[in-house]
């Protein structure tokens, strides 16, 4: 069953928690706040659980973007879960290299790679 939110849509698999982005640029401030809650509703509903985010459809981000993606990070493994990230795009892509988040962040082709990951 997925379920819609304003920015999100939030599928379960086995206990994964998969979210796919219903914007394709995710650059200005108040569509990254909006996201930041929906994944922190999220995080707290799932205590302790596992979330792939997938890009797929993301053509730009933000460096504020990156930001969160760090707290949302921090924030799951607080709780013991996982977070990992799949279908980034070749240009966002180089903004992981040059920012060394692609060590920070497991980072996966697809989503099924991602999912048998966890």
């Amino acid at each position: 069953m997925a379920e819609q939110t304003t920015r999100l849509q939030i599928r379960d698999f086995k206990g994964i928690s998969i979210v796919e982005f219903a914007d394709r640029k995710i650059l200005d401030e108040i569509c990254i706040m909006e996201i930041q809650e929906e994944m922190e509703k999220l995080v707290e509903a799932k205590s302790g659980g596992n979330i792939l985010l997938c890009f797929k459809s993301v053509e730009h981000l933000s460096s504020a973007a990156l930001g969160m993606l760090i707290t949302l990070k921090n924030k799951i493994e607080g709780k013991s879960g996982k977070l990992k990230l799949s279908d980034i795009n070749p240009q966002i892509f180089e903004v992981f290299k040059i920012t060394r988040l692609n060590k920070m962040f497991d980072i996966y082709p697809n989503i099924d790679v991602a999912r048998a990951a966890f």
